[in-house]
């Protein structure tokens, strides 16, 4: 087996086993060279820097997360799908914080993710430090300014224990100890450019215990036009358009070329398969913004963002061309009217059909498709015409089998959810993705 060190894909031999701790600084797309080729089935391990608190107060960077660079899989073309195969994942974070949001005005142009600047000196997305612990600690490198351009609205500092899957908020005096060793507690990766959001110790809501669920809230495909990481979707996506800065665009233009990585969604985490759009050669894999825990919805704006480690294998899909990702969640985390009956279960629907003569009983699996909006009415719309879209199914018999075999469910507000249905087996088999379904759910 061979194991690769990062190096740019171009015409090498392709790896087996790839690690990349390289990271974009928020932006992701076709100028972000890609790292490999990883070979079609081969494994590809992460170690990622926190999301969102972190980038959003560095002002250098330009996107709201810090993801890994791209990794080309070998034999994936514009129109093809690939399979990500979580297989491990792992928060190393000791604390992290995190809370309600809100902005700094006169900081930045349009967007507070996007395009900061330093209101004394007048330097766009300048270089900074960390002087000291609380709100003010992050300074502009040019003059010295405090230069952040988000604050808490009520926010909390908390402990992680990974081993245990449980997790403490602290009290300011922590928070404060916590804060004198940021990086440290945060364990940012040797490459990592963002200041540790811990420094700014705000623990407004101490003594709270909550279990931890670890995911990735930023995982998939590159998009065809360079975006900000968390931006690489319909809802934050939105607030590209028409944008005051570069990387503004068209509403046509960004549901073009976006992928839909930033997702949020709490049930991609280890044992799912994720399947992604291909919209670039070699489709450039990346992730990051991996999350402690959050519930559905991820209703504060933000959650436990930690630095982590990851291991997927990958599978390239040919021929099956998607707008969004599908996903195989986990048995546990499948809603309950789309989870594969029983033996036993299917025992007695034979014998219901019988008693009444009708012979035919479908076999069938649990899909979901994410669907992605600028509101929740408009994504789920966008998921269910996915679904309609890519499984052949009619729109109405999409709507039907939502209602009494599967489920709508909340990943993000404002707009990211995912849409389940059990679909027919022939139909899975005509995508390419029947035999992941089958290994999947055992069926």
């Amino acid at each position: 087996m061979t194991t690769s060190v990062i190096t740019q894909a171009t015409e090498q031999t392709p790896v087996q086993r790839l690690r990349v701790e390289t990271y974009t600084n928020g932006i992701v797309g076709p100028s972000q060279a890609m790292l490999g080729p990883l070979a079609d089935g081969g494994t590809l391990i992460t170690g990622t820097p926190p999301g969102c608190w972190g980038p959003m107060i560095t002002p250098a960077f330009q996107g709201g997360h810090e993801v890994t660079q791209p990794v080309a899989i070998v034999g994936a073309e514009v129109g093809d799908a690939v399979a990500i195969k979580i297989k491990s994942m792992r928060v190393t974070s000791l604390a992290t914080s995190s809370g309600v949001m809100k902005f700094v005005e006169g900081r930045y142009h349009g967007d507070p993710f996007v395009s900061k600047f330093c209101s004394k000196c007048g330097t766009e997305h300048p270089a900074s430090h960390v002087e000291g612990i609380g709100e003010e600690a992050i300074r502009c490198n040019n003059c010295g300014a405090e230069v952040n351009a988000f604050r808490f609205a009520h926010g909390y500092v908390i402990l992680l224990d990974a081993e245990n899957q449980v997790s403490l908020t602290v009290n300011q005096e922590v928070a404060n100890r916590l804060a004198g060793n940021a990086s440290e507690m945060s364990a940012l990766p040797e490459f990592a450019a963002q200041h540790s959001i811990l420094s700014l110790a705000r623990a407004d809501m101490p003594g709270l215990a909550a279990h931890m669920r670890p995911f990735l809230g930023n995982i998939g495909t590159t998009p065809s036009r360079d975006l900000p990481d968390s931006h690489n979707c319909a809802d934050f996506g939105q607030y590209l358009i028409d944008a005051p800065h570069r990387y503004g665009m068209s509403r046509e233009e960004l549901h073009a070329h976006k992928t839909d990585g930033h997702m949020d969604t709490n049930s991609i985490r280890q044992g799912c398969i994720l399947i992604c759009p291909v919209k670039v050669p070699g489709a450039g894999v990346y992730m990051g913004d991996m999350h402690a825990q959050q519930g559905n919805g991820e209703i504060a704006g933000h959650a436990t963002d930690c630095s982590g480690e990851t291991e997927v294998q990958v599978e390239v899909i040919k021929h099956l061309t998607l707008e969004g990702p599908i996903l195989l969640q986990n048995l546990d985390d499948l809603p309950p009217m789309a989870r594969p009956m029983s033996a036993i279960q299917r025992q007695k629907v034979r014998e219901l059909g019988a008693l009444w003569g009708q012979h035919e009983i479908e076999e069938n699996g649990p899909i979901t498709f994410i669907g992605s909006g600028e509101n929740l009415n408009l994504a789920t719309e966008n998921g269910l015409r996915r679904a309609a879209e890519v499984t052949g199914l009619p729109y109405e018999e999409v709507l039907n089998r939502a209602t009494i075999a599967g489920s709508i469910e909340i990943s993000r507000l404002p707009g990211t959810v995912r849409v389940t249905i059990l679909c027919p087996m022939n139909v899975l088999d005509r995508m390419g993705i029947g035999h992941l379904v089958r290994e999947k759910y055992e069926l």
